[in-house]
C-alpha cells in the first residue's frame, strides 16, 4: 500500500514514517527505484501501531527500538520501567514546582505538630485504604487532617468505609489546624516518613509541608472541596445491639476462604458463621467468638468487609452491630485509636426469610 494508506490505517503522519524510516524504526517494505515511492505491507501495521502507542506515553526512540525488537515478556518489561520513570519524574517535579511557589508566594508556614515518622506513616497508611478515586467527588481520594492539643486525628472515607485513627502527642507546639490532603501525595511519602525518627507538619494556605531531616521536605496539596461532616454522623449513630470478639486471623482466613462479592456474618452466642451468596447455610466457616447481644446477620460487600478487618490493629477485633442495615463498627480489642465504619448491603435472596426488611444502605 502507498504511503499515504498506510499512515492512514497506523495512525502516523506520513511524515512521521519517513522519519521512522530514517531512524530505521520502520522501513519501507518496497522503494520504487524510479519514482522513490515507498510502499508498506500488511504485515507492518502491528508495529507501526505499537511504534506510535509507545511514542504517545513519551518513551525516546531508543527505547521504542528495544521494545519493538525485544521478545514479549522483555517488551512488557520495558514499558513498565518507562513508566515507572514518567511517574517518579512527574513526582519530583511536583514537590520540586511546590518548592518553587513556596518561595514565589513567600507562604508563610505554621508549624501544626511533630510526631513520630514511622507511627504517623502507619495512621496514613491505614486509613487510605478507605479513599477511592472518583474524578467528581475528589475529596474521597484525599485524608482529612485535624489537630488539636494533644492529638491529631486522620479520616478518610469513599461512602462505604470510614476509618479514622487518632495519634496522641505530647508536642507542647500542636496547633488547631483542619484541612483535606490529596490521597496520592501522602501515599508518595509514605517510604522516607517510616525512615524519619521525628518528622513535622507545617500548613500553609495552599498546602500541608512534612518536614523530614536529612530526606528532604515532601509537599502535599490541599483539597478545596469539604470534606463530609463524619462527626455528626458518628454521633448519629444508633446504640450497639450486638458485640462480636473475635480472632483478627480468623475471619480474614475465613473471608479469603470465600472469593464472593458478598458475604454474610451471622452471629449468634455460639460465635460467628461467614457465609457467602453462592452457597447454601451449610457451607459457611463457623468461628469461636465472644458475642453479647441478641443473634443477627448483616451482610457486607468484601471489598467493604475485608479491608476494615485487615487494617485493625492486634490480634482480635471488635464488632458493633447495630442491625443489619446499619454501619458496623471494626476496631482493635485492645487499641482504641483506630476505628472502621463498614456499611451492609442487600441480604443474598435466600436470606429473605430470615430477614425481609434488609434494604440496599
Amino acid at each position: 500500500m502507498s504511503i499515504g494508506s498506510f499512515a492512514s490505517r497506523s495512525g502516523l503522519t506520513a511524515s512521521a514514517l519517513r522519519f521512522y524510516a530514517d531512524a530505521r524504526l520502520l522501513l519501507p517494505a518496497e522503494v520504487d527505484p524510479d519514482s522513490g515511492y515507498r510502499f508498506y505491507g500488511e504485515d507492518q501495521l502491528e508495529r507501526a501501531v505499537l511504534l506510535r502507542q509507545l511514542r504517545e506515553i513519551g518513551m525516546p526512540l531508543a527505547t521504542a527500538k528495544s521494545v519493538l525488537d525485544a521478545g514479549r515478556n522483555e517488551a512488557v518489561r520495558l514499558v513498565d520501567q518507562h513508566v515507572d520513570a514518567v511517574v517518579s519524574g512527574a513526582t519530583a517535579a511536583r514537590q520540586q514546582a511546590a518548592v518553587i511557589k513556596a518561595a514565589l508566594a513567600a507562604e508563610p508556614a505554621v508549624v501544626v505538630v511533630a510526631l513520630s515518622g514511622p507511627v504517623l506513616a502507619a495512621a496514613i497508611e491505614q486509613v487510605l485504604t478507605a479513599t477511592t478515586d472518583e474524578p467528581d467527588i475528589a475529596v474521597l481520594g484525599g485524608v482529612r487532617f485535624e489537630s488539636d492539643t494533644g492529638a491529631v486525628t486522620v479520616t478518610a472515607t469513599d461512602r462505604y468505609r470510614l476509618s479514622t485513627r487518632t495519634l496522641v502527642t505530647a508536642d507542647p507546639t500542636a496547633a488547631t489546624w483542619a484541612a483535606t490532603v490529596n490521597g496520592e501525595d501522602l501515599r508518595s511519602c509514605l517510604g522516607d516518613l517510616r525512615r524519619t525518627p521525628l518528622a513535622r507538619i507545617e500548613a500553609t494556605e495552599q498546602g500541608m509541608w512534612i518536614r523530614l531531616p536529612d530526606r528532604g521536605d515532601r509537599h502535599c496539596r490541599l483539597l478545596p472541596e469539604p470534606f463530609p461532616d463524619y462527626r455528626s454522623m458518628l454521633d448519629a449513630l444508633p446504640a450497639v445491639t450486638t458485640r462480636v470478639e473475635a480472632s483478627k486471623s480468623s475471619l480474614l482466613r475465613a473471608l479469603e476462604e470465600r472469593p464472593a462479592d458478598r458475604v454474610s456474618m451471622h452471629v449468634t452466642e455460639a460465635g460467628v458463621t461467614v457465609l457467602d451468596n453462592r452457597g447454601g447455610p451449610d457451607t459457611g466457616v463457623h468461628l469461636p467468638a465472644r458475642v453479647s447481644g441478641p443473634s443477627i446477620e448483616a451482610w457486607f460487600e468484601m471489598t467493604t468487609l475485608y479491608p476494615a478487618i485487615s487494617t485493625a490493629i492486634g490480634a482480635d477485633v471488635l464488632l458493633d452491630l447495630r442491625g443489619p442495615a446499619q454501619p458496623a463498627t471494626v476496631r482493635s480489642a485492645d487499641h482504641g485509636d483506630l476505628t472502621t465504619l463498614a456499611m451492609p448491603t442487600k441480604p443474598h435472596p435466600r436470606d429473605n426469610t430470615t430477614n425481609p426488611k434488609g434494604k440496599d444502605t
